[in-house]
């Protein structure tokens, strides 16, 4: 794949050159798909680890659409619905398929719940997961570097220049409509306490349907100055990917060090100087 040609100045991405890691690859979007500005190679591959969830969470929506799955279908835990699953208020831990709340009373991060759901798109539609995702995600974006190799959670592998498009459709949706997308980015179960891994307990802890939803949450791997609109997800193999609709851009960065006090130090500033940058380039 060609590099991709900015079409502003960033000063921002340069920064990441001074992460501690080996291998970084970023780029900043617009919602036509245009790149913005990027630093790195576009054509390498990373593990997304939870920024899979976006991917997955995409599928589902799509499946919704579909008729395969209902959102109030029940699925998971008894109680808990495919709602519920993409949610993360079902109840199941982390990793393990193990009850440790009742569905709608607690924000649990959970891998697990995805895996499950994983399960449901595959009995509904009778499509494997990852082709289901191929199919209905991966070729239509034209992202032939992505795949779908493990937990439905925490298992994709792409490229920074895959997620391009993906990040332009998070913007500008062409394969569901703009109100699904519109529900995506709204939170579900509102109120819901829960644990941000690495960023300790918000109250509330906000999330959507499989998008993590900024809202004021504090401390948080975005920026100071992110709009509580934004939404994304990071991962714990050192990536992440935010959508700023205040912005009107989305950032992906990749990176092959697993997250740590490193990210938590070096990523909020660079959100802060991505926007920055994005506020001095745009006429008011």
């Amino acid at each position: 794949m060609a590099r991709l040609v900015p079409s502003l100045d960033m000063d921002s991405l340069r920064a990441v050159a001074q992460w501690p890691v080996d291998n970084v690859a970023v780029a900043v979007v617009d919602a036509s798909g245009r790149p913005l500005g990027s630093y790195g190679p576009m054509d390498r591959p990373f593990q997304l680890a939870s920024v899979t969830k976006l991917l997955s969470a995409y599928g589902v929506l799509i499946a919704v659409e579909e008729g395969a799955l209902d959102w109030d279908q029940p699925a998971g835990p008894e109680g808990s619905t495919v709602r519920h699953l993409i949610a993360h208020s079902s109840g199941l831990a982390f990793e393990e398929h193990k009850v440790q709340a009742q569905p709608g009373s607690r924000r649990i991060y959970s891998s697990a719940g995805f895996e499950v759901l994983a399960e449901e798109v595959h009995r509904s539609s009778g499509i494997p997961f990852d082709k289901y995702l191929d199919e209905a995600v991966f070729g239509p974006l034209g992202m032939s570097a992505t795949q779908l190799v493990g937990s439905a959670g925490a298992g994709a592998v792409s490229t920074c220049g895959d997620l391009v498009p993906f990040a332009a459709e998070l913007q500008a949706p062409r394969l569901i409509d703009e109100r699904t997308l519109a529900e995506a980015r709204t939170v579900e179960f509102s109120g819901l306490d829960g644990v941000v891994p690495g960023f300790g307990m918000q109250r509330p802890c906000d999330w959507g349907l499989g998008f993590e939803i900024r809202g004021h949450k504090s401390p948080h791997w975005t920026g100071a100055n992110s709009s509580p609109e934004t939404f994304g997800h990071f991962g714990q193999s050192g990536t992440f990917l935010w959508v700023d609709p205040v912005a009107a851009a989305a950032c992906i960065a990749l990176a092959d060090r697993d997250f740590g006090d490193w990210a938590k130090q070096a990523w909020p500033p660079f959100t802060d100087a991505v926007l920055a940058d994005l506020a001095r380039a745009r006429p008011t």
